[in-house]
């Protein structure tokens, strides 16, 4: 089993930065992969980011370029650098670990922008 602990949201001005932090309870470098999904309200869940043991990295087209996952196996942390910020990336952001036939998620952190 996997404890996943996101850290870092908050509320800021658009055209701000926000660095969330993801803490796993395990190595990260035995998960697959590793994301970041967002849930904004009256919306689905939808995937902002992902990243790969190898470091493959995938983005959501509405995050290209502004956002940045990363990861420090050293200690098992998975990030996620948010740049340029605007209102419609105001959300519940959860961290997920994605391992062989299971699934674990973070509790989220809240991440407001306002215009």
């Amino acid at each position: 089993q996997v404890q996943l602990v996101e850290s870092g949201g908050g509320l800021v001005q658009a055209g701000g930065s926000l660095r969330l932090s993801c803490a796993a309870s395990k190595s990260i470098s035995t998960i697959n992969a590793m994301g970041w999904y967002r849930q904004a309200p009256g919306k689905q869940r939808e995937l902002v980011a992902r990243i790969t043991t190898g470091g493959s990295t995938n983005y959501a087209d509405s995050v290209k370029g502004r956002f940045t996952i990363s990861r420090d196996n050293a200690v098992n942390t998975v990030y996620l650098q948010m740049n340029s910020l605007t209102p419609e990336d105001t959300a519940v952001y959860y961290c997920n670990a994605d391992m062989t036939f299971v699934t674990y998620w973070g509790q989220g952190t809240q991440v407001t922008v306002s215009s």
